[in-house]
């Protein structure tokens, strides 16, 4: 069934490429399946308001469906041959440029000449711009995310390592279409870093808290530390203290050629239950630390 590009974009037959640009970005940023996500219904409109705008924005096609030589999917349209029907219907329509008089050469000259398009300059198409919220780890190791833009296709972004919240990420060629033959805009992609539960950004490094142990305080050991680019094991120095520091070298944030570092925070934790053995030694080792004292 045959539909009127016109009336998908809500503009009328006689809007400029400013309107039907206008027109398009309103109803692009309303049916986007970013904004509406499993709605089929708004994503075929979406996908319908599209071919409309890449249609009326090249003039060539725009000006061939105002004629009613090809429909709104860009098919040709059965056309009559001369003679056939009408008492010999389009024959005239042969008549060179000097038979056609001043009529025509005032409907088509002014948009149409030998060479292509008249009176429209190719104008770059205008950048689109999205938001993006990119996982923490990401942001940390580098990684990819799949977007969809605005005209339904879907394109691995590649997220650097090091990527701070507000930065924008650029696309290039992946905005509106130009208009009369101009190059499309760039996406612009701004992106938005989402808090994490154990890790802490600064700057290229990054703070955690690890939980030990009184023994392991102690007599210090090796414990296991998930770090943002995977698991180590990390030497607990004998005779630690709650609130001291260790620093494990290139485990924070991957920029290179320099990654950043992983700094960690002992919390020495006591056992939960009522530990009267525990109790019983911290008494004697309490009285006897007394003792030396004096």
């Amino acid at each position: 069934m045959s539909w009127d590009p016109y009336a998908m974009l809500g503009v009328p037959k006689s809007a400029s490429a400013e309107d039907i640009k206008k027109a398009y970005r309103k109803l692009a940023k309303e049916l986007h399946p970013d904004v509406r996500p499993n709605d089929k219904a708004s994503e075929d409109r979406f996908k319908r308001v599209t071919a409309a705008f890449n249609l009326l924005t090249d003039t060539t096609q725009r000006a061939r469906f105002d004629r009613g030589e090809i429909d709104a999917d860009g098919n040709e349209r059965p056309t009559f041959q001369p003679g056939a029907g009408f008492g010999g219907g389009f024959a005239g329509a042969r008549a060179t440029r000097g038979q056609r008089g001043d009529v025509f050469e005032d409907l088509f000259d002014g948009l149409f000449s030998r060479g292509g398009t008249r009176g429209f300059a190719a104008q770059r198409g205008e950048d689109v711009r999205y938001r993006m919220d990119i996982d923490f780890l990401d942001a940390v190791n580098g990684g990819r995310r799949r977007v969809t833009m605005s005209d339904g296709r879907s394109l691995d972004l590649a997220i650097p390592a090091g990527i701070n919240s507000g930065q924008t990420l650029r696309l290039k060629g992946q905005g509106l279409p130009g208009v009369g033959g101009g190059p499309a805009g760039d996406a612009l992609v701004e992106v938005s870093i989402g808090a994490h539960p154990v890790f802490r950004r600064e700057d290229d490094d990054i703070r955690m808290d690890l939980r030990i142990s009184l023994a392991e305080a102690v007599e210090g050991g090796k414990v296991p530390v998930t770090t943002p680019s995977g698991p180590v094991s990390l030497t607990i120095p004998a005779g630690s203290n709650s609130g001291e520091v260790l620093k494990l070298r290139g485990k924070g944030v991957q920029t290179r050629p320099n990654p950043g570092d992983l700094l960690v925070r002992l919390l020495i934790v006591l056992p939960d239950k009522d530990d009267q053995e525990l109790k019983a030694f911290v008494k004697k080792w309490g009285k006897r630390a007394q003792d030396v004292q004096r």
